[in-house]
């Protein structure tokens, strides 16, 4: 990759590369789980031998490996160590199981630990509601999308920086839109999203000392579930993510959010 300047700052040349590593590997995730470099390059917009060069030095790094199909590549062991070591870190990952297990006891919905990623929420853990013959789930490690009640309750506690990182290529309209679920999430303290077959999600935020650090969701598809203010199933989600906030430290800034 590029040398670093013997002056101690960093070229443009030096931080665009750095940039472009960034954007490489944002584009795996659990629906892409290999990429050829030719379909690096369309999706970056780069020439498929820049694509080329940046994934053989990702390789020789540690970053990427060689896919089983000829001419993939796949995430590689230094990007799983960092993966670990990082949400390992998290303490809200070690102490949500048990207050999981419980949401989706008591309201019989599937329950959901969001963190920040890169842009925007990733699901960190997920207690799968079993008593139902349709289970309704979403897989660790999923990016959620624009539409996701998650991502509303964290911009709602974040500052215009990280709006204008996540909604970065939104049209207008859908930039509008997102807005406007933020501001609600803001005034409500939580976020409620529905789609159009049929599921619908509800979020609150979790925080510790140093502010919001993750979400609590519950996801269901039963269109006769109520989630209206004072409901059981709101009443239990809002209450769950109090408890942890609690327990990591942040109670304080959870009353502090509260009252602005």
């Amino acid at each position: 990759m590029a040398n670093i300047d013997v002056s101690g700052e960093a070229s443009g040349s030096d931080i665009q590369a750095v940039q472009r590593v960034g954007q490489i590997c944002a584009l795996f995730g659990p629906h892409t789980t290999e990429l050829t470099a030719a379909e690096v390059a369309e999706r970056l917009g780069l020439n498929r031998t820049t694509a080329y060069r940046y994934c053989a030095s990702l390789v020789t790094a540690g970053f990427l490996e060689r896919g089983h199909r000829r001419g993939t590549f796949v995430l590689g062991g230094l990007m799983v160590q960092l993966g670990i070591y990082a949400l390992g870190r998290r303490r809200v990952v070690e102490i949500a199981p048990p207050y999981l297990a419980e949401l989706t006891a008591t309201v019989r919905m599937t329950s959901v630990l969001g963190v920040w990623g890169a842009r925007g929420p990733v699901v960190a853990l997920v207690n799968e509601d079993l008593s139902r013959t349709l289970v309704v789930t979403v897989h660790s490690g999923t990016q959620l999308d624009h539409n996701s009640s998650q991502l509303r309750v964290f911009l709602a506690c974040k500052d215009q920086q990280a709006f204008e990182r996540a909604t970065e290529g939104m049209s207008a309209a859908r930039r509008s839109e997102l807005e406007a679920g933020v501001y609600m999430a803001r005034r409500n303290g939580y976020s409620i999203t529905s789609h159009p077959d049929g599921l619908f999600a509800a979020a609150a935020p979790v925080y510790d000392e140093y502010g919001i650090c993750a979400t609590v969701a519950v996801l269901g598809a039963d269109q006769m579930a109520d989630l209206s203010p004072g409901s059981q199933a709101l009443t239990k989600l809002l209450s769950t993510a109090a408890m942890l906030s609690d327990e990591l430290g942040g109670g304080q800034e959870r009353k502090r959010i509260a009252e602005l």
